[in-house]
């Protein structure tokens, strides 16, 4: 069965959590998801910053599964940022087509690579403060850049940790800049992009936005929306979205409650 939060949990709820309880709960989730997902990671398939970048900026609205399923032959067809930035368009948008709004993408990317070429000699900056200047490319993209491809930690807010964020009381804010600094204030630095990885893979394959599946979630005991979603555990668990992680394996449910915390 899974875990009820505890009455100091409940507490966070109604803003009555105090710093230092906020941080150590939030410590506590960040934990349980790296033992449930030890092999988070960036799913978006790329071997250089360029092809990172690139792929990010196709995954908005569409799926990673879908982005690694064009970027291959994008980057055999165009493998650096001179190449992408003289690409014929109406070749590009052939290519893009199974993303969705691929005249509109095409024309990031040639317009990202120009930049990149023009900007930087064709090479995509380490930095968060050049990244952000690069048509298309707001602190998000720069982060996921910075923190899979330079190994600078960054904090991904997107639509999954944003929502996750606002459920577990770590934030309240809606903007993206404003929620990354409140989380950023919970987390150590050195701990950001693996955190943003976990709450991502939660978020998608658990903690869902319409029906999240409460009782089979490892960090009920620290969640003061626990019962917003499904909390039967066998019903829970049929929700799962596992089936995005080839071979992993459904862990076990987190053991007994810990003592209430005020």
């Amino acid at each position: 069965m899974p875990v009820r939060p505890t009455p100091a949990v409940r507490r966070a709820a109604t803003g009555e959590e105090s710093p230092v309880a906020r941080t150590r709960r939030a410590r506590r989730i960040h934990q349980a998801l790296l033992e449930r997902y030890p092999y988070a990671h960036c799913e978006l398939d790329f071997e250089t910053p360029l092809q990172l970048l690139v792929a990010t900026v196709l995954s908005a609205q569409t799926t990673d599964v879908m982005v690694n399923t064009v970027t291959p032959t994008l980057f055999s067809r165009w493998p650096t940022a001179q190449a992408l930035a003289e690409a014929d368009r109406e070749e590009m948008e052939a290519v893009l087509r199974p993303t969705g709004f691929f005249r509109a993408k095409t024309n990031s990317v040639i317009t990202l690579a120009q930049a990149v070429v023009e900007r930087f000699g064709g090479e995509v900056p380490g930095g968060l403060e050049d990244l952000v200047t690069l048509p298309g490319v707001g602190r998000k993209t720069a982060n996921v850049v910075l923190g899979n491809a330079f190994g600078v930690p960054g904090i991904t807010v997107d639509t999954h940790v944003g929502r996750l964020a606002r459920r577990w009381g770590w934030t309240q804010e809606t903007d993206p800049v404003k929620a990354e600094r409140d989380i950023a204030a919970l987390i150590p630095r050195k701990d950001w992009t693996m955190m943003s990885h976990v709450v991502i893979f939660h978020g998608r394959r658990t903690c869902f936005a319409r029906k999240p599946a409460c009782g089979a979630c490892p960090v009920t005991r620290w969640c003061p929306a626990y019962g917003e979603g499904e909390t039967d555990p066998t019903a829970a668990r049929a929700l799962l979205k596992f089936e995005l992680a080839p071979g992993a394996v459904l862990p076990d449910p987190p053991p007994g409650p810990l003592p209430d915390e005020a």
